[in-house]
């Protein structure tokens, strides 16, 4: 018998959860919590053999809450089942050590199999979760670009000339066409728009100019 412990602050999920488990006949739900910390808790108590645990929730979200009982019932197992499926999400639970990650879209019998192989030891992936990784692992990590190479390209999507930054950033206009070649050979571009858009889309002008 495979004993789980759902956590979930949504009662009417719990009970749906405990009706779709307990109609197996090798699965039982002994527990119910309804934030991290009392999942955590509970984990440590009753050790279960596997933990269904939702991600977001008052008192400690999911993945903190994951960690927490690896580290505090060490054999227990924790499967995320979410309606969250964001690439940051999915990074932090595997990294918490979840040995699985579903949807809550999922069908009965297809969460109740996830179970049994999570219970075996198995990483359970929703094949959406599962591409999501595929991607991760496919693409390049962003590139890095200095302080002031980030202070120069924000200056330059701001639409000013090497001649405007320099007097801003109190440099010579030599050294910006410097910072500006480094830039370009970082992010693998040839042009200032393309830098910039680049830039963009990995996320490196964000926040604020200082």
């Amino acid at each position: 018998m495979i004993r789980i412990l759902l956590v979930d602050d949504h009662p009417v999920v719990r009970m749906g959860l405990r009706g779709m488990l307990d109609a197996e006949s090798d699965l039982t739900v002994i527990g119910e919590a309804s934030s991290g910390t009392a999942g955590v808790a509970q984990a440590v108590v009753l050790r279960p053999d596997i933990v269904l645990m939702d991600l977001r929730m008052p008192d400690g979200d999911g993945v903190e809450a994951t960690g927490r009982i690896l580290a505090e019932a060490p054999g227990v197992r924790v499967m995320v089942l979410t309606t969250y499926e964001s690439d940051r999400d999915i990074l932090r639970a595997i990294e918490a050590g979840a040995s699985g990650y579903l949807l809550k879209d999922a069908s009965p019998a297809d969460l109740a199999d996830a179970v049994r192989a999570a219970a075996r030891g198995e990483t359970v992936l929703a094949p959406s979760v599962a591409s999501t990784l595929v991607r991760q692992v496919r693409t390049p990590a962003p590139p890095a670009l200095s302080a002031r190479e980030t202070e120069v390209l924000r200056q330059v999507a701001a639409g000013l000339t090497n001649a405007e930054i320099g007097k801003r950033l109190f440099i010579s206009e030599a050294t910006v066409k410097t910072h500006l070649l480094r830039i370009f050979n970082k992010l693998d571009v040839a042009d200032r728009t393309a830098a910039v858009t680049t830039a963009m889309r990995h996320g490196l002008l964000e926040g604020d100019s200082t």
